[in-house]
This record gives C-alpha cells, structure tokens and sequence, in this order.
C-alpha cells in the first residue's frame, strides 16, 4: 500500500502547540517565541531585554528598527558565547506576521532561537517533453550540514533583510544553478507554503515563496557553488513515486513538490487526498486569509 504524502506535511507541523515557549515581543508585537532559559539568559544581561509577564520584552526605548537591531546583533554575539546559537552573518528582517512591517533585524543563525517568521524561496525548474514533464532536481552536497546528500529543488534560499522574494530567487539561481538572470526572470510566481517545526536550535515558522520556470530542454544547469553536488533531471511521475516513497527528498521540499504533483494534476487536487494535501500545505504563519488562495 502506498505511503501516505500527509506524512511529509506532520514532519514538518510538529509543534500543536507553542505554550511551552515565551511570547518574545518588540514594538509592542509579538514576532517570536523563545524558551524559558534563553529569556532569562538575555534578561537583565544583555541591556534591552526584560523577562515580564508577556514573556521576553524589548525595551520601549528602542522605537526603531535600527536600535532594535543593534541591540539584537548583541544578544546574538552574547548567545552564541554561552552556546545557544551559531551567527552567521546574514541578516533577515523581523515581522510579526508575515505581511507584516519590517520591526528590526535579526542574524539568520538566531532565527529559531528567537522563533520568528523566516522567509524563502524555491524554484521548481521544468522541462515539458513529448513524454510528460519532467522537473530539475538538486543532489545536496554531502558536506551540508542539514541534510546531506539529499535530494532539493533546483534553486532554494532565505530571503535576506532588505531583499524580495523576487529578487532573492535572480540571486540564488546565478548563484547556485548557473541560470542567467535574463532566464530565472521568467520564473512564474505560483503560491507559498508554511510550516511550524521545532528543532533542537528552536522553533522554524518559515514561509516559502514558490516559483516554477520554464526551461529548454538544451539547457542544463551547473552548480557554481558547493551547495550542491550535480543536477538531474527526473520525470515527474518518477519524483512523486520518490517522495511518496522514501525519505530522500529535503524535508521541507516535499511540501514544495506537492504543491506543484496538485498543480499539475499528478496527484487529483479534488480527490479526498488532495484536499487533506492541500489543507496542510496551507496552514502555518503563512496560511491565506479566510481559507483563500494567494495565487
């Protein structure tokens, strides 16, 4: 009998619930939850930072997104001495939704620690044969440190602070698939997903922004960094079998190929599947309003 898909979607919504965490909140906002001993970490040793009944607090005297940020840049330097986190030095902004406005800046490392919304994108890149389409896929090199060896979409990254959705994708694809701006350009925006997913370094509540290019098949993308170890090219009726299958895929680009097996009607969108497929895919930080659709 088949494997069910929803189990990609539990893996990475396994956090029912946040109440074991403190809100963490800045400008008024909460825009993250952060755990007990990292609150009181911060809380009377890093200047800016209170533990109050609300949970871990910044002070009100940093009204901007520049003094909180510098104070933030702080706590991160003081947290990684003491082992709660990694910084490294590439910066993401803080919103309290994922619409929201920017409310300061945050080094990615510290992320999770302080359970904030991050944002990325992944690019399905396709190719359309006379015998069906076929989609790019990454090998991760095997030296990363999440994930190894896996399997990835085409084209994947945080957005950085300051950066659009868009913008991040022309950077990531020159960057990491060889795609030449003028072609990654062409790249469709087709939804998001979202996921709330508690690990060891904290709590992810990313948002991706998915996009899908259209490729001629006499293109092949090379790798131009160490991310990745080579690309194939898979028919997408073998890659859906992958990920219903096994466990070889990136966990979070199983939500992305799901989204786009119910895009492309590999896997019916009305059938009872595709509804419970669709309903996870859809929830999270980044979930639509009112049930909708943003695309």
């Amino acid at each position: 009998m088949p494997l069910s898909l929803l189990r990609h979607i539990a893996a990475c919504n396994n956090t029912p619930s946040l109440d074991h965490l403190l809100p963490f909140r800045l400008g008024g906002a909460e825009a993250g939850r952060v755990a007990p001993g990292l609150a009181e970490a911060l809380a009377g040793r890093v200047e800016g930072f209170r533990l109050g009944r609300e949970g871990l607090e910044m002070a009100e005297a940093l009204d901007s997104p520049e003094s909180r940020s510098a104070a933030l840049a702080e706590a991160g330097r003081a947290l990684a001495a003491e082992g709660w986190l990694r910084v490294r030095g590439e910066m993401f902004d803080i919103r309290a939704a994922a619409e929201g406005p920017v409310l300061g800046r945050l080094d990615r490392g510290a992320i999770p620690a302080f359970g904030v919304i991050g944002h990325g994108v992944h690019l399905n890149g396709l190719v359309r044969r006379r015998d069906g389409l076929h989609v790019w896929v990454g090998v991760r090199s095997r030296s990363k440190a999440v994930a190894p060896g896996q399997l990835d979409n085409l084209v994947g990254g945080g957005v950085s602070a300051g950066l659009t959705p868009e913008a991040t994708l022309l950077k990531e694809a020159e960057e990491e698939a060889s795609i030449p701006p003028a072609l990654a350009a062409r790249a469709r925006r087709v939804g998001r997903v979202s996921y709330v997913l508690t690990l060891p370094e904290g709590l992810r509540r990313d948002v991706l922004h998915l996009f899908d290019l259209e490729l001629p098949e006499d293109f092949t993308p090379a790798p131009h960094d160490d991310e990745v170890e080579r690309f194939e090219l898979w028919p997408a009726r073998r890659l859906l079998e992958c990920v219903r299958e096994t466990e070889a895929v990136k966990f979070n680009v199983n939500l992305v190929l799901i989204d786009l097996f119910l895009r492309e009607g590999l896997i019916p969108p009305d059938s009872a599947e595709g509804r419970a497929l669709r309903a996870g895919l859809d929830q999270g930080v980044g979930a639509p309003p009112d049930g909708g659709r943003y695309f």
